[in-house]
Order: C-alpha cells, then structure tokens, then sequence
C-alpha cells in the first residue's frame, strides 16, 4: 500500500531540490564535522580575534603545544585558517569572517 503524501507537489518540489545531496552533502558534514572538537573550536575562537603564533596560542589557551600544531594543521588542511610566515614565526588566522559567523551563529542559537 502506498501512502500519500501530505505536502503539495510544489512543496515536494522544492524540499527535493533543496535537501543536500553527494558531494554538497559531504563537504557540509565535513565543514560542521570540524567544529565538533573542543580545541579546534577553542583555538578558531582565538583566531577570529587575532592572528597568533603556536606559542601564542598554546600558552594563552593553556593547550599543549604539540596539541595546537596537530589542530592547526588539521584547521589548515581543511581551508579554515591561513598563514603568514614573519621570518621564522608563522602566524595564523582565520580565512574569513564566514567562520566567525558560523561560531557566532551557534553561541547566538544556543541563547548566550
């Protein structure tokens, strides 16, 4: 027995085309999947304020430095942040205000 559907065909439509699918739907669930983690989340927090070094980093959030450099460069791969090499010190920061936003966005969904 088939059932029928409550939506309007437009609406049907619609949903149909926007719902993410393959490859969209994949980089989505690897995009949300990086802000999952507590340190990236805390060291993308930093960086949306100021670029920083490692050293910077670790010792301001009070993370391992062998710990940040491994999330960086997870963060690099990944297309969040950039560098800025100063001589023999890289700086880091965020790519653009679009992951702020997204940061932003949740702190805002979760009413703080």
């Amino acid at each position: 027995m088939t059932e029928t559907l409550l939506l309007d065909k437009r609406t049907q439509s619609m949903v149909e085309g926007y719902v993410p699918t393959g490859e969209i739907l994949s980089s989505l669930v690897r995009f949300f999947s990086i802000f999952s983690d507590s340190t990236r989340l805390r060291i993308l927090s930093a960086l949306a304020i100021s670029e920083m070094c490692v050293t910077d980093i670790s010792r301001v959030l009070e993370i391992n430095q062998t710990t940040v450099s491994h999330q960086l460069r997870f963060l690099k791969d990944a297309g969040m942040v950039k560098t800025d090499r100063h001589g023999k010190i890289i700086f880091y920061s965020v790519v653009n205000d679009v992951v702020n936003d997204v940061l932003l966005k949740g702190v805002e969904f979760l009413g703080y």
